[in-house]
């Protein structure tokens, strides 16, 4: 019980958790120690910093303001008592002043090199503190700035560029610096690449306040839904999340033909359920499926390229996804769950052919499962841990029934905190006999919250009140030590992201202000025209190019921004256009030669990225053409203008949409791997690729024709293989 695991807590240090204390099953299959990989250059944060927040009193000074951010934005989650516009202020100054400390603590050498960064941190946070300060002033005068406007509003800009210079590299500032210099000295540019020329201060003006700037709604999105969403995913890591998917998975599939490379594809789906972040499952959950593929056989470049690319699935499977799932829906204005049901399909088809692609390099290669009698039992797991689903379980049923993501996710997280202070106040009692007594009161509780409205007033009541009964014992202190700790390291994960909602903002401002992706729109119309596969080609050129050094939300934001409008004037229903934008900026985390995600799985592996970045693309081939199946095939997001639809009714054509994008995932994985019943010869491959191509496109007769031609590769093939394996036989 989660009694147990608390106990374990106390009498380990502070800084223990229980998913950290539950993993040792999956240290001794893989051999792993479990302990983290760091940059030991620390040239940049895109990975996420290293453990802790520095040394001595700057750690504690660092861990301080970690923990007043977090706090500040969960109070901000359940009521609301700022202005929209001083939320994102107060949420970039957290940001500037956490982020500028951090790289402070972990890369200064003097004392002198660490004040220096936390006094540039701090003038971050007056200057974003200074559009709560003067609000009212600033939406008074709005369009006519003082000097003083400018100042902080071009000091605002800088920050936040060096910002995501130190914490992301050089690529996306870069990238958003040729947008700002385009915006300053554009109306130089010959037609119709040009603009009509704006000045300074109507440019800072733009960029450094209102909503469509800096502060816009990439910002918005991330002072609520994405760093709300951030915590409850700290906190479930906590309860222990990690160690039921690692368990359930092992169960299922660990003993199966090449199982530790389907336990990695399966647990990094589930925990993708909760974090939404690709390189953060790929340095958490790789940690130990990556050494225990390569123990049983799996090539060091397959075996990260396979995690990488599960893990990076995290951010399309509902119901958290990435933080771009929340910022498309606000930009499209529908609810958060519209995205989700759109999503849910091609996730589930997305982790579906990585798991077909290990089954068929462990067939190809003679790659055997663990042995049963090392495995744990699933359904012993999901009886002893299934409360630790019920903040999932709560938050798709709230997501379905009209809840917005932010309630949600405020209820989903309180459910979670309650759960572990429980466990924390369960310790107190001796006997099981109160201990299930006293779940079982804390359950009825619960219910009665839920069927009186879920007040957040008597919620954060019913929380202090835990909180003050578990300051009473030892494990209830340890218990409140790790919820701190979760606090704390949430709001740590939370500034790469930040950041990046942040500066994209630069490019938001340039195409309001100068209508620039109006012009991009009208090109990719008009390559529509005449082609929509070649527009559709382009888009994800263009995404994957984006995409190439920088993380998926400005990547998304970009193309979206560019292509999006332009792709749904063509007929491509909206949420599927957005989508398809979307889906190639996380494929670029996988795309070599600056593939995040197998830069962060190389140092465990301890193999060369570029080399698990094309392993990567290969075990996420099937992947990469989802978006187009769907696209011709919109009932494969559950929207509405599928031709099908017309024909068979709705239903009955979202389970043909199914059906032709399997068989098309399938025969992409054959052509990856070379390998069915047997190894496929060069003739078979070319056949399927073929195949799969008349499956995912939309030409004359292509459906009819890649079914024959599937049926007549397959059959071929398995009378082939029938016969090899008789003639070895005898």
């Amino acid at each position: 019980m989660m009694t147990t695991d608390v106990k374990g807590q106390a009498a380990m240090a502070q800084q223990t958790t229980v998913a950290g204390a539950d993993t040792d099953r999956l240290h001794e299959l893989s051999g792993a120690t479990g302990a983290p990989v760091e940059n030991e250059a620390l040239d940049n944060f895109e990975h996420g910093f290293p453990p802790g927040f520095g040394p001595g009193r700057w750690g504690l000074l660092a861990y301080a303001v970690a923990l007043a951010f977090a706090s500040f934005q969960i109070l901000i989650s359940a009521w609301h008592f700022l202005p929209s516009q001083a939320v994102r202020g107060v949420h970039v100054g957290f940001l500037l002043l956490l982020s500028f400390g951090l790289v402070a603590n972990f890369k200064a050498k003097t004392e002198v090199g660490r004040w220096l960064g936390w006094a540039i941190g701090l003038v971050g946070f007056l200057v974003g503190l200074y559009q709560l300060i003067f609000y009212a002033d600033l939406i008074a005068r709005d369009g006519d700035p003082t000097t003083l406007d400018l100042v902080v509003g071009s000091a605002l800009a800088i920050l936040v560029f060096e910002a995501a210079r130190r914490l992301m590299g050089n690529a996306l500032p870069i990238m958003c610096g040729v947008c700002l210099l385009y915006w300053f000295f554009g109306q130089y540019l010959p037609a119709p690449f040009n603009h009509r020329g704006y000045g300074f201060d109507q440019i800072i003006g733009h960029l450094s306040f209102g909503t469509e700037g800096l502060y816009g709604v990439p910002t918005y999105v991330s002072a609520t839904y994405i760093f709300l969403f951030i915590v409850f995913g700290a906190f479930l890591e906590k309860a222990g999340m990690i160690h039921l998917f690692n368990d359930v998975s092992l169960g299922l599939f660990g003993g199966a033909r090449g199982g530790p490379a389907k336990v990695a594809v399966f647990s990094s789906g589930l925990m993708g359920m909760i974090s939404g972040s690709g390189v953060a499952n790929v340095v958490t959950v790789g940690q130990f499926t990556i050494p225990l593929m390569i123990k049983f056989g799996y090539r060091r470049a397959f075996a990260a390229g396979v995690e990488a690319t599960a893990s990076m699935g995290g951010q399309i499977m509902p119901p958290v996804m990435g933080a771009a799932a929340f910022i498309m829906a606000e930009t499209l204005g529908v609810d958060y769950s519209e995205i989700v049901k759109a999503a849910a399909i091609p996730a589930v088809l997305y982790f579906a052919s990585a798991f077909w692609m290990v089954h068929l390099e462990a067939g190809k290669y003679g790659l055997k499962g663990i042995e049963r009698a090392m495995l744990p039992s699933p359904l012993r797991a999901l009886r002893e841990r299934w409360y630790l689903a019920l903040p999932l379980a709560v938050l798709v049923f709230m997501l379905f029934h009209g809840f917005t993501p932010l309630f949600a996710g405020t209820i989903g997280l309180a459910l979670t905190v309650g759960l572990l202070l429980g466990a924390g106040i369960a310790l107190g009692f001796k006997t099981m006999t109160l201990r299930v007594i006293f779940w079982i009161g804390l359950g009825l509780i619960a219910g009665a919250l839920l069927r009186e409205g879920m007040d957040v007033r008597i919620v954060a009541g019913l929380i202090l009140a835990l909180v003050l009964l578990n300051a009473l014992t030892l494990g209830g202190r340890a218990t409140l030590a790790i919820c701190r700790n979760a606090l704390a390291d949430a709001a740590k994960t939370a500034l790469p992201v930040g950041i990046a909602c942040a500066i994209v903002g630069t490019i938001i401002g340039l195409m309001t202000q100068t209508g620039i992706g109006t012009t991009f729109g009208a090109w990719i119309i008009g390559l529509g025209k005449h082609s929509l596969f070649l527009a559709l080609i382009l888009t994800m050129v263009l995404s994957i190019l984006l995409g190439t050094g920088i993380p998926t939300i400005p990547t998304y934001i970009i193309v979206a921004a560019l292509a999006a409008p332009a792709l749904e004037k063509l007929g491509v229903p909206l949420i599927v256009s957005h989508m398809f934008a979307f889906y190639y900026g996380i494929m670029a985390d996988l795309s070599p030669p600056v593939a995040l995600a197998a830069l962060a799985a190389a140092p465990i592996a301890r193999e060369n990225p570029d080399k698990i970045g094309w392993e990567a693309m290969r075990v996420a081939l099937a992947g990469y053409v989802i978006p187009f199946i769907a696209v011709y095939s919109p009932a494969l997001m559950l929207q509405p203008g599928d031709p099908m639809s017309n024909l068979i009714g709705f239903w009955p054509s979202v389970v043909y949409a199914v059906i032709k994008a399997s068989i098309a995932i399938g025969l992409f994985g054959m052509v990856a791997i070379g390998f069915l019943f047997g190894r496929l010869t060069l003739f078979e491959r070319v056949a399927a690729f073929g195949a799969a191509v008349m499956l995912f496109g939309e030409f004359p007769y292509s459906d009819p024709l890649g079914y024959v031609l599937t049926a007549a590769l397959v059959a071929r093939h398995w009378w082939a293989s029938r016969g090899a394996a008789a003639t070895k036989a005898a």
